[in-house]
């Protein structure tokens, strides 16, 4: 899945670069057409629509064999607010919903041989409200191409974390911090399209703060050899604007 859509996302740059940067009729479209374009706007609003490939990262206390983490494609949604700085320079708030599913797998080194099946495993759903605070440099816009980078910081809302929950993972319980903190650094092109700026971007996000709350007791197989677990994970944004 993830493959094929690069793979579209690919061809579809190419041929549009093909059409705009090599024919002979170059026709610079501004976005909203008959009100300017919004690149000259100071406040600009958009939605955004994407797959995401989250996954953890773990520090271990012990050198045992690694816990295999099974990612599945996730959704995301969101709202896109650009406060323009200058030509080359926007901030942008990108609030959004983020749906994403993780399954940890454990070897039977971690347990003392009582374990069954179930145990070996935990299933983890997520649902994230994700707000980052960006700053996008882009270059200078070449036809109906404006490509850019962007990096920032952002913060999360894990309503799936079970952190109050007294429950551990002897009762089939895995907890997390509620409030993780990102690092996000990425990449995209802006196309300048007929009626609307379409812009299809990819960033890594990287938490900041260990996620994982430890269960009540000591030695936990789940739990006790890990020193840290943070989020880290892949978007592949479409935007409209």
């Amino acid at each position: 899945m993830k493959n094929v859509l690069l793979v579209f996302c690919t061809l579809f740059v190419m041929q549009t670069a093909d059409a705009q940067l090599f024919s002979k009729e170059k026709v610079e479209y501004d976005a909203n057409q008959g009100r300017g374009s919004t690149d000259f706007d100071l406040l600009r609003w958009g939605y955004f629509l994407g797959i995401n490939f989250m996954d953890f990262n773990f520090d271990y206390n012990q050198d045992l064999r690694d816990i295999y983490v099974k990612r599945s494609p996730g959704f995301s949604v969101g709202l896109i607010g650009n406060l323009r700085v200058n030509s080359f320079i926007d901030l942008r708030l990108e609030p959004g919903l983020i749906l994403t599913t993780r399954e940890l797998h454990y070897s039977r080194s971690y347990f003392d041989g009582t374990e069954s099946d179930s145990d070996l495993e935990r299933q983890i759903k997520s649902t994230y409200i994700h707000i980052p605070l960006l700053v996008k440099i882009s270059t200078k816009r070449i036809n109906n191409f404006k490509p850019f980078i962007v990096g920032g910081f952002s913060t999360a809302i894990n309503l799936s974390s079970n952190e109050k929950n007294p429950d551990d993972n002897r009762n089939g319980q895995f907890r997390m911090e509620s409030n993780p903190i990102f690092y996000e650094l990425g990449f995209g092109i802006d196309l300048y399209l007929f009626n609307f700026k379409f812009t299809p971007s990819i960033r890594g996000v990287f938490a900041i703060n260990d996620e994982l709350i430890r269960d009540n007791f000591e030695n936990s197989p789940w739990t006790g050899n890990v020193n840290s677990m943070k989020t880290r994970g892949v978007f592949l944004n479409f935007t409209f604007q």
